[in-house]
């Protein structure tokens, strides 16, 4: 058999990739017609740009049927915060903003120490804007390629009462029919993109001409080498006694709390140039970019039962 031709190749990525679309597009109007408090994570993040571009095609500019909502830790890069705001803006979009900060206030949230990273913490924050805004059904951007514990997730992810993942008493969803029965006080977590890779994504991005953040991006960068992860340095993740401050070229593959999101080393300055590293990449984003998920697959598993995304 002779080999494909470059055409064929891009023919046969686009029809992938066609698939993948009409599949998101799909689910996000069926959580339209299916629920009566819905609302969209957004963070600003590569993932939810991209179910947000989806969301456009499903509905159109300035007609989204249900509001964005970001749980900010206050420890999240300004990049990010920043083209949070404009992209809402520009969709017109309405945009609710939950803080940690707020919750720790309150008192529902208490850090061990000053230092310890927020990340986990915004489950908390996350129940109580649920609890405040009576949502039904949250919209969020997980993959099942970023790690094992998000791989069991179905697409309509039932939580209980308490806000609880429970994977054993998750329901079919053969032939793409989903089971939306609530009873009171319940929701679900919705992943319209569970079938997407981080190659799909980037080859989506790609191919939609999709802003994002600047900091996906390369850019130079002040790190520090520590375990293998190049910490950024910021007043939030200073060096460490004995650590060398080194300038690298580098890339954000995700974003989240500046406490615990490391960058990668790169040149890559377009969406073309990171699917290629991307191809040749052998550790998940995650794996090779989150401080705090250098844990086991049960303490993910934990903090999805406790209320995680």
């Amino acid at each position: 058999m002779n080999a494909m031709t470059h055409t064929e190749l891009h023919s046969l990525s686009n029809a992938h990739l066609d698939a993948l679309e009409e599949e998101t597009i799909f689910i996000l109007r069926e959580v339209a017609a299916a629920f009566e408090r819905p609302t969209l994570l957004f963070s600003g993040g590569k993932d939810s740009l991209v179910m947000l571009k989806c969301a456009e095609k499903a509905f159109g500019a300035g007609r989204l049927p249900y509001p964005l909502l970001m749980i900010d830790t206050g420890h999240n890069f300004k990049e990010v915060t920043d083209f949070r705001d404009f992209r809402a803006k520009e969709l017109g979009a309405e945009l609710i903003v939950r803080s940690v900060e707020d919750s720790m206030k309150r008192g529902t949230v208490r850090l061990a120490h000053p230092g310890e990273s927020r990340n986990v913490h915004q489950s908390v924050t996350l129940l109580e804007a649920i609890e405040e805004f009576r949502f039904d059904a949250l919209i969020g951007g997980a993959r099942r390629d970023e790690e094992k514990a998000r791989a069991k997730e179905r697409i309509f992810s039932h939580r209980d009462s308490f806000g609880q993942w429970q994977p054993k008493a998750q329901r079919p969803e053969l032939w793409t029919l989903f089971n939306h029965k609530l009873q009171p006080g319940e929701h679900f977590r919705v992943f319209p993109i569970s079938n997407w890779t981080e190659l799909d994504v980037w080859q989506y991005i790609a191919r939609e001409n999709i802003a994002l953040p600047s900091i996906y991006y390369t850019h130079k960068r002040e790190v520090v080498d520590r375990r293998g992860l190049l910490v950024p340095v910021t007043e939030l993740t200073p060096p460490k006694d004995g650590e060398k401050v080194e300038i690298r070229d580098v890339r954000f593959r995700t974003v989240g709390d500046i406490t615990c999101t490391c960058p990668v080393e790169s040149d890559a300055a377009t969406p073309e140039q990171i699917v290629i590293e991307t191809l040749a990449a052998d550790v998940s984003e995650r794996g090779a970019t989150r401080m705090d998920d250098k844990t086991s697959e049960a303490s993910m598993e934990k903090r999805k039962k406790d209320g995680y995304f």
